[in-house]
């Protein structure tokens, strides 16, 4: 069986000498998974000549969510046969209902299973609901199953953010066998919000050991997103430690990490590739080196002498550029001209090093918000400050966000309607029946429930009143807020559907009528199935569709990130700064939003409140351009430029 190859990825064994296992990375999750989805219907379609059974070891999660729908395209429009494929899945979690919305089992059968013609007693996924004193006796006669079919032949692997594969947490041994583990608390925050919540999030799965990983013929993790491009490093060029499980696969003769750019961002070979191969010094690249240089060796840019250039792998540029004064003085006044307070250019003022224009004075500004609050937490500086300097500033929240409102939050904006009426005099029979069948619902709410759409519209209101109170507080009129409410989102449940043909034209209809100067959006890549992401493809699919547009000739895209990141030092383009005052501002914007404070749905792996991790992050950036020698502010947020 060939391994899989990339289309980009050409590096040679010695530019990979840091890497102890073998990578590919391509341009993005999609190129990726297809490629993956061609290897397994390579084996499958060698293992029916050959009239043999091919043995599947499936994960779940958002990693394979794109491979299984290639599977899927390459059986209804190729031709693919599952009829000799048997399948085993990692891991449950339990106790799991199997038609749990949350359920593996339902995953699997959604996405894959239902969809092909693999034979219903064909596949196995581990069991949910047995009682604890079955559980050991199950496991071992899971594993009896695959040793009998002569062990797995390929098995799919995702990664968790602690370096789980399967619910081998960190600690797991090699040994180790099929078995009910204790969920790591990193791992269950980070599926809280597919149980609306950490107190739902189940503590405990039901897992593939290491052991019948590692026995497998061939294993391909596969990882997207920048998300996961930190632990992906530590697996790949890191030692071998049970505290990173998916390390262990350095140790395996046939395994492979497919990769996306954004995952693969930290390998050295890709990170820091003068360290590892002769490169053409682009101004890109020096930056990169230079700030990366000065960062680690925790002195100013203008501090960098010869020596510290020549010790650490840069005497090329050194030799190309230097001396090193030269360099540095360059660098300095590059990040320095990214400093601005004036977001939408300074009137009357030469632009020529700024990263604004300053004409047309007044500028039509609008901001999208892939959730109602995202305007606020990741640019809310930004956002005051061009109101302020007397721009046209639009927002549009493309979201309801919905699914981020707690049910009890729902039943308390409708018991006060019910209230209000009453004490008013109100008679609404109406309201006082929405907001019975809704406690109805949420009392008996059941783990494979959606909510029903009166709660849904209720969430919807609740986060939409939110955002009108943020953009009034900002100073925004009525006709300069847009609730967008794109059709992806509005399912009810964490699974969205696809970007579609509506969501891009309504984007467009929006940039046609405002005919913007500057637009604003959300450039989080970390998750690449995730609201931002579609959101933004949203944006970009309608920005190229109407570039031949004149209006789109005078329009600038500006890329901000969300609460959880922020852009590298060596990326930023245009850094806001912001006094202690403007930070506290900032926050009260933030407090706007109550049904995300105190108890937020999706917190994700950090356990600060959005205000707080916004406070941090900005205050980090600022450090930052402190440390590296330029002025110090109280806070700065940052941003990229999108050239379409």
């Amino acid at each position: 069986m060939k391994m899989i190859k990339s289309t980009i990825d050409k590096a040679t064994g010695f530019e990979k000498r840091f890497e102890n296992i073998n990578t590919v990375v391509f341009e993005n999750s999609t190129e990726a998974s297809k490629a993956v989805a061609r290897q397994i219907a390579a084996l499958i379609q060698s293992k029916q000549k050959n009239n043999e059974s091919c043995i599947l070891g499936l994960a779940t999660g958002s990693s394979p969510k794109g491979l299984y729908a290639e599977l899927v395209r390459l059986h209804k429009e190729e031709g693919l046969s599952f009829k000799n494929v048997i399948t085993f899945n990692l891991d449950e979690y339990y106790p799991m209902e199997p038609d749990s919305i949350n359920s593996y089992v339902r995953f699997m059968k959604e996405l894959l299973l239902d969809q092909v013609d693999i034979l219903p007693e064909n596949y196995h996924i581990p069991d949910g609901t047995l009682s604890k004193e079955e559980i050991a006796d199950y496991c071992h006669n899971y594993e009896v199953k695959i040793e009998a079919l002569g062990g797995i032949d390929l098995q799919i692997l995702g990664i968790g953010g602690n370096g789980h594969i399967g619910f081998n947490e960190s600690g797991s041994l090699q040994n180790s066998k099929t078995r009910l583990v204790a969920l790591d608390h990193i791992t269950r925050v980070a599926a809280s919000g597919d149980f609306s919540g950490l107190s739902n999030t189940p503590r405990t799965a039901i897992t593939l050991g290491v052991k019948k990983i590692m026995e497998a013929k061939q294993v391909i993790l596969m990882a997207w997103g920048e998300g996961k491009s930190n632990i992906i490093k530590k697996s790949v060029e890191g030692e071998v430690t049970n505290q990173i499980p998916a390390s262990f696969l350095q140790e395996h003769n046939n395994a492979v990490f497919v990769l996306d750019r954004e995952a693969s961002s930290k390998l050295t070979r890709i990170n820091r590739p003068w360290l590892v191969e002769k490169i053409v010094w682009t101004d890109k690249l020096i930056r990169k080196a230079v700030l990366g240089l000065a960062l680690d060796l925790k002195k100013p840019i203008l501090m960098l002498t010869d020596a510290d250039y020549i010790e650490n792998g840069m005497s090329d540029l050194l030799a190309d550029s230097g001396p090193a004064y030269d360099i540095n003085i360059k660098i300095f006044n590059k990040l320095q001209n990214t400093i601005t307070g004036w977001p939408g250019g300074k009137p009357n003022a030469d632009d020529h090093n700024r990263p604004e224009r300053a004409e047309p004075t007044r500028k039509k500004v609008l901001i999208f918000s892939p959730h109602p609050d995202d305007d606020i937490i990741s640019m809310g500086g930004t956002f005051m400050r061009l109101q302020q300097q007397g721009h046209e500033v639009h927002v549009a929240y493309q979201t309801s966000g919905n699914i981020a409102v707690a049910d009890d939050e729902a039943l308390r904006f409708a018991r006060f309607v019910c209230d209000y009426n009453d004490k008013f005099a109100i008679k609404s029979a109406e309201a006082e029946d929405i907001y019975k069948k809704a406690e109805n619902f949420l009392k008996n709410k059941k783990a494979s429930e959606i909510d029903i759409p009166e709660v849904r519209y209720l969430k919807g209101l609740i986060r939409k009143g939110e955002a009108r109170a943020t953009s009034h507080f900002v100073g925004l009129p009525d006709e300069q807020i847009h609730f967008m409410e794109l059709p992806f989102y509005e399912t009810g449940t964490i699974e969205k559907k696809p970007l579609g043909k509506k969501d891009i034209q309504l984007t467009m209809d929006l940039i046609e009528k405002i005919q913007p100067h500057q637009i604003y959006a959300a450039g989080d890549l970390a998750d690449p199935h995730g609201t931002h992401k579609v959101c933004l493809d949203a944006i970009f699919e309608a920005v190229k569709a109407l570039k031949s547009k004149p209006f789109m000739n005078d329009c600038w895209v500006w890329l901000y990130r969300g609460a959880w990141q922020e852009w590298g030092i060596d990326e930023v383009e245009m850094a806001v700064p912001m006094s202690p005052d403007q930070v506290l501002e900032k926050r009260h914007g933030i407090f706007k939003h109550q049904s995300q404070k105190d108890g937020v749905v999706f917190q994700g792996t950090d356990a600060r409140e959005f205000w707080q991790r916004a406070e941090d992050r900005n205050s980090e950036t600022a450090q930052l351009y402190n440390q590296l020698g330029l002025s110090h502010y109280a806070a700065m947020e940052a941003f990229v430029r999108w050239k379409f």
